[in-house]
């Protein structure tokens, strides 16, 4: 571990995760992956995957040492920061926040979550499959905005999340190289007053989902509420 606080990896599925199995797992303390990105690298520390992933795409065997983090255990740290109409529905996200509560890291570093999918050719890195963020989701309508809620809410903490893919990309992260994350990633500048203030306005529209389940019906929400919000979280990432 580092002598303050884990580098984590994040793994998703994205086509260039890949790049991800020549790394050394001392660049990091933490290999945190999400459904099928556990096949990439065999020395993961925690498989985060919701309660509708098929049972014959999970690992047949689990090492000592290794999580499988279901339901139960992000929903709760979910919640902790704003729960999923708030915060976003993609595994990127809710595996990033259950990260942020269960190992207070000090920097959160993804890779193959890019969350931008090509109308052709491989959107996976085992081919093609179902681009869940890509889904007619309320809480998918501004994937940039959620990543950067994600960074300034991070970084009050003390964490810095950074991007390892030289790609395109929906999150608004810095981009790092995984050799350079001990010590180097920078804490983007938070305006915490202003944070605190848009934090108040979404606990102030009671948008609240304790078992994480929410109506996916536009009438039920105010989507014009929503989007003011994201369009705040935008700016103050700038």
């Amino acid at each position: 571990m580092t002598k303050t606080r884990p580098v984590v990896l994040i793994l998703g599925s994205g086509p260039n995760v890949t790049a991800a199995q020549a790394w050394p797992k001392h660049w990091f303390d933490q290999i945190i992956v999400m459904n099928n990105a556990w096949r990439v690298r065999p020395d993961w520390d925690a498989l985060v995957f919701p309660e509708d992933f098929p049972r014959d795409r999970r690992p047949e065997q689990v090492l000592p040492g290794q999580q499988l983090i279901e339901a139960d255990a992000f929903v709760p740290a979910q919640n902790e920061y704003g729960g999923f109409i708030m915060a976003g529905a993609t595994m990127a996200y809710t595996t990033a926040y259950w990260a942020l509560a269960a190992l207070r890291p000090q920097v959160m570093a993804f890779m193959g979550c890019d969350m931008v999918y090509p109308a052709q050719g491989d959107t996976h890195f085992y081919g093609t499959g179902t681009a869940d963020p890509l889904r007619a989701d309320v809480t998918l309508r501004d994937l940039g905005a959620k990543s950067a809620r994600l960074a300034l809410i991070a970084a009050q903490q003390g964490c810095a999340c950074v991007n390892l893919s030289e790609d395109v990309s929906s999150l608004l992260f810095a981009r790092m190289q995984p050799e350079a994350l001990r010590g180097a990633a920078e804490l983007r500048q938070v305006d915490a007053a202003a944070v605190q203030a848009l934090r108040a306005r979404e606990d102030a529209l009671g948008y609240v989902t304790p078992d994480g389940r929410y109506s996916n019906d536009p009438a039920a929400w105010d989507m014009d509420a929503l989007a003011q919000i994201d369009a705040e979280w935008r700016r103050l990432a700038q």
